[in-house]
């Protein structure tokens, strides 16, 4: 049985959603356009971890989803910049959204963190569990829920 509210439209929004801002990166750079205009050179000291490359892709992606737009000042020097578009800014109180979320409900480290019960926010006092704890607890949880089902 569907959820209330879920509906096929909304879960071909949001897959369309992630396939492009849930790709490695895309979601850091735009959120770091947020702050507004930069150089190519700034945000590969911005986005940490990203090779100039993959940066490269990522802000080609974007701009042919016109999100981001490229602008070229002939100077000299040449330089590059990138900024958003109106379709780009307004994925801005979305990704507010999605920041304020991960302060309250995800560890420092960015991991799904674990929560006793739905809503409940998260301990961050409490000693973190491992990938393979996480598993193991959903699998049982699995278990038990195959188990009432028959």
């Amino acid at each position: 049985m569907a959820e209330p509210g879920h509906t096929e439209a909304s879960c071909s929004g949001l897959t369309s959603v992630f396939a492009l801002l849930g790709k490695r990166w895309s979601g850091l750079i735009v959120g770091t356009l947020m702050d507004g205009p930069a150089r190519f050179s700034e945000m590969v000291r911005q986005v940490p971890g990203v090779s100039e490359r993959m940066l490269s892709d990522r802000l080609t992606e974007l701009v042919a989803a016109n999100l981001i737009e490229r602008a070229v000042d002939s100077g000299p020097p040449v330089s590059v910049w990138y900024q958003l578009t109106p379709r780009g800014e307004a994925l801005r109180p979305a990704l507010r959204a999605l920041e304020q979320w991960a302060d309250e409900y995800l560890p420092t480290g960015g991991e799904p963190g674990p929560t006793d019960a739905p809503g409940e926010k998260l301990d961050r006092a409490a000693p973190a569990r491992s990938r393979t704890t996480l598993r193991a607890d959903a699998s049982s949880r699995r278990d038990r829920t195959a188990g009432r089902a028959t």
